[in-house]
């Protein structure tokens, strides 16, 4: 009826009315059923009011007559709100919170009358004590729990959703136990609903949760929980702009610790998902990059502090087969925000990976940056060099001894990309359609970077494979003639000159901290010879390059440093001599190697093009030579070079300029100054001071002081050297007698004269020599008891010698015939060559044969005549099976 209620039944009367089969619960031992009190009746309400009807089936209790709801229990209200409130099926427990599931009353125990006091922490004792004895209502207790989380978090009561979830936080943590799966889906179900919100507050709250969720180490697997949701929110709040920094940075920081919550719990399960999947590390990688890049370190709250940790933990839990889905997502972002041109940023993204990532993968990093290299090799020339930068510092990192398998693939993209730069330096644009300029410094800059990644690449090796890498390298220099186009066809002669000053430097960043004790293995034949063939270029810059290689190669002791400033009044204590006497592999390097170093020497004197910087080196590399390989052999050839580079500068054959001349007169001071101090006899060093000061007084442009300065003090016209002034080759003998230098004092009767056809010869020459003189003494005619015979020809050294080689005196005329070759294997077809080559290949055969039918004599018979002559040994026929 309308404008009253209706009666309510008693509570026996509600007992009796159940269902036939159905009893009513039992109460515990000890407690009985209250007796509902009796409310006075309502008044009656105004005319047009009425009370609104209860859905269907829903009743209220006739013996509650409810005059007042202010002096209802309150109790009975609550239990009428969650009738109305859920529709609570099953029956009439859910009206009474007496007949309630333990587990219910429980949880709701927990929540206080006001959420500013927090967690009763005694009733959620109980709830965990009850959890703990009954495992199996795990799942019920997370299901309830989620269920009041939802409903206070739809009505904005945000203190009960954080009690609920410190409520679920205390049970995961509690209930270590193979159940927790139970537990966890309702868990992670909620987290969804929190991130999913629009409250930063809600945000941080969940993260927090899940951090400590990931720190919890779990019993059992789960083969169908997945983090997708987790990994993309957390990345998301990882990129926050919210307008209030403190709130934004609040935010990110929580992202990131998020992320670093689902790789700890994902990376060591191999059940779980796959974080190392491209799509997963292409939501994360960006994520931490960001703020790694857009913060700086101001306390250990702030977002690049906390992402370096991240970055740092989740590269350190790579293995050998997720290090490549690592790095490339660090490369995009690079690339998309144009951060190699900063190369600070990059370089301190690549240190914390070289230093994070387990030592034994870090070639794989260096493989992924060289393959990036290639990709971009049409990028700009910032972008490269950015890229080489990075390749540059963390090969100084992964100094383990090794760049992985392809040691040599690493330097031929590093020399690809040197010759790439010079054809864009020539050209002026980095792109075959000619669109995209560039600069002839931005190449220069890159190359300048290439040069020193290369060096610091060849650190990081053994010793034999720097021997390697040098050989390399040599085989990539292009030569004249040989090699003429190497590189782009459209270089020319330039591009080529820039290619082997460009290669030369990156030979001289590897061999300047190249250390082996044996000479013969750090310069073989197959490296020696066509690295001094380029002391006889036209280039200054080459010659000065390959002087330096060769003084960094011989330097074993490092006193090349010290010798920079080399004067006669130069103090030889300063210097590291070694103690003991030259190696059986330093005697064997000297017989076979020393005359070509010497000739080098020698020709590289004579160039009208040497400087200041040539006369320098060239000081440096003989001291050195005397240091390393002295020995009395030795001392007496390098005064005899000195000897033949005094007449050179003497000599009004040679075209050199009156510099030229003063700068070879200086480096004989200044070698002979250093050298009597090395060990020759005390009068070597008397008179070689004596030429010095005379020198200082009457010609100190012959001196080292005044040749090799800024402004150096020449004389005016030609160059005018008294006798008082020069080393003697008489008084330098005369100070080597007596001594153990003696033995070779005979060597200096015999001017030092290099020859300028096959560098092996000589080496041979005096082994030649005493064949000859060998043969002149057993010839017949020398005996005065044998019977005398007509006087044939005479072979000596110089018939030998002209033999050999019938070469012109002037130097002009052999440097013409050298461009004319240099020219005509450059333009004339293949067809000319052969035929050219053939034809010198005779006219050498023939030339051999005359110097062996000179040389091969039969000896002598006791009767005085001459036995037949027999077949020589190379012009025997064995047969095929004889021969391999």
């Amino acid at each position: 009826m309308t404008g009253t209620l209706p009666r309510f039944p008693t509570m026996p009367a509600l007992l009796n009315s159940l269902p036939r089969g159905v009893n009513p619960p039992s109460l515990p031992r000890g407690i009985t059923m209250p007796s509902l009190p009796t409310l006075p009746s309502l008044p009656s309400l105004p005319r047009g009011v009425t009370i609104p009807s209860l859905p269907r089936g829903m009743s209220l209790p006739r013996a509650v007559a409810m005059s007042t709801v202010s002096q209802a229990p309150r109790r009975l209200l609550q239990d009428c709100c969650s009738v109305l409130d859920h529709q609570t099926p099953g029956g009439l427990c859910g009206c009474c919170w007496a007949l309630r599931p333990r587990y219910k009353r429980l949880v709701d125990n927990i929540f206080p009358e006001d959420p500013e006091d927090g967690l009763v922490k005694a009733n959620m004792e109980k709830l965990t004590f009850f959890a703990l004895s009954a495992p199996e209502k795990l799942d019920r207790i997370a299901a309830y729990l989620s269920e009041r989380l939802t409903r206070e978090l739809n009505r904005h009561r945000y203190g009960y959703v954080c009690i609920a979830m410190e409520a679920m936080e205390q049970l995961l943590l509690a209930c270590h136990c193979q159940s927790i799966n139970l537990l966890v889906e309702s868990f992670l179900s909620t987290l969804r609903l929190l991130l999913e919100a629009d409250k930063p507050h809600l945000h941080i709250l969940a993260t927090n949760s899940f951090v400590k969720f990931a720190n919890i180490e779990e019993d059992t697997p789960s083969y169908h929980r997945s983090y997708d949701f987790f990994v993309s929110r957390f990345s998301e709040m990882c990129h926050s702009e919210h307008e209030d920094p403190d709130i934004q940075n609040k935010i990110r920081v929580s992202g990131i610790r998020g992320l670093q919550g689902v790789v700890r719990k994902t990376v060591d399960d191999e059940l779980q998902v796959n974080i190392w999947e491209p799509r997963h590390m292409e939501q994360i990688v960006p994520a931490l990059l960001v703020n790694l890049q857009q913060h700086t370190h101001t306390d250990s709250e702030s977002p690049a502090e906390q992402t370096e940790v991240c970055f740092r933990e989740l590269l350190g839990r790579a293995a050998y087969g997720h290090i490549n889905n690592a790095i490339r997502p660090v490369l995009m972002h690079l690339d998309s925000h144009s951060l190699w041109e900063g190369r600070s940023f990059a370089v301190q993204c690549f240190q914390i990976i070289m230093y994070s990532i387990q030592s034994q993968h870090s070639h794989l990093v260096i493989q992924q940056l060289l393959g990036h290299l290639d990709a971009n090799s049409r990028s700009s020339a910032s972008v490269r060099a950015g890229i080489v930068e990075v390749l540059s510092e963390a090969a100084v990192i992964e100094a383990t001894g090794s760049v992985g398998p392809t040691v040599l693939e690493v330097f031929n993209t590093l020399l690809r990309q040197l010759r790439q730069s010079v054809d864009y330096q020539l050209t002026g644009y980095y792109d075959n359609a000619g669109k995209h300029k560039t600069t002839s410094t931005e190449e220069k800059t890159l190359q300048d970077a290439v040069i020193k990644t290369i060096g610091s690449f060849a650190n990081t090796l053994p010793v034999y494979q720097r021997s390697e890498v040098m050989l390399f390298i040599m085989g990539k220099i292009p030569v004249p003639g040989i090699y003429p186009a190497l590189g782009s066809p459209n270089a020319g002669f330039e591009g080529s000159r820039m290619i082997q000053v460009m290669l030369l430097k990156s030979l001289l960043q590897v061999s300047e901290r190249y250390e082996s004790s044996n000479l013969l293995t750090a310069l073989p034949s197959s490296f020696l010879e066509p690295l001094l063939s380029f002391t006889l270029m036209e280039d200054p810059e080459i010659r000065l390059l390959v002087l330096s290689i060769l003084t960094s190669l011989l330097d074993r002791r490092h006193n090349a440093s010290r010798l920079t400033a080399a004067s006669v009044m130069f103090d030889v204590s300063v210097l590291e001599l070694k103690e003991d006497r030259c190696s059986r592999q330093d005697n064997l390097f000297i017989r076979k190697h020393a005359q070509r170093l010497y000739r080098h020497v020698y020709l590289t004197c004579k160039e009208e093009s040497s400087g200041r910087g040539h006369y320098q080196a060239l000081i440096t590399l003989l001291a050195v030579l005397s240091v390393e390989l002295a020995n009395e052999e030795v001392v007496v050839d390098l005064i005899r070079l000195v000897l033949a580079l005094q007449e050179l500068a003497l000599s009004s054959q040679e075209c050199l300029s009156v510099f030229n001349r003063c700068g070879v007169h200086a480096v004989c001071a200044a070698f002979l100054n250093l050298l009597a101090q090395l060990g020759p006899p005390p009068l070597l060093h008397q008179h070689v001071t004596q030429v010095i000061e005379s020198r200082e007084k009457n010609a100190p442009h012959l001196l080292p002081n005044d040749v090799f300065c800024d402004k150096p003090r020449l004389p005016e016209g030609e160059l005018k050297v008294d006798e008082a002034f020069l080393f003697v080759q008489s008084k330098i003998c005369e100070a080597l007698t007596g001594s153990s230098y003696s033995a070779h004092t005979e060597r200096f009767n015999t001017p030092y004269t290099p020859q300028l056809t096959e560098e092996d010869r000589l080496s041979k020459r005096k082994s030649i020599g005493d064949v000859i003189s060998m043969q002149i003494d057993m010839d017949p005619q020398y005996c005065p008891d044998t019977q005398q015979h007509p006087q044939t020809e005479q072979i000596t050294f110089e018939t030998l010698k002209n033999t050999i080689e019938d070469r012109g005196s002037v130097e002009e005329e052999e440097r013409r015939r050298r461009m004319q070759v240099v020219e005509r294997f450059q333009t004339a077809p293949f067809e000319e060559i052969a035929a050219h080559c053939g034809a010198r290949t005779s006219l050498l055969q023939s030339k051999l044969d005359q110097v062996f039918d000179l040389i091969i004599r039969p000896p002598p018979s006791p009767s005085g005549h001459s036995p037949p002559r027999s077949t020589p040994l190379y012009e025997m026929k064995f047969p095929d099976l004889c021969v391999y």
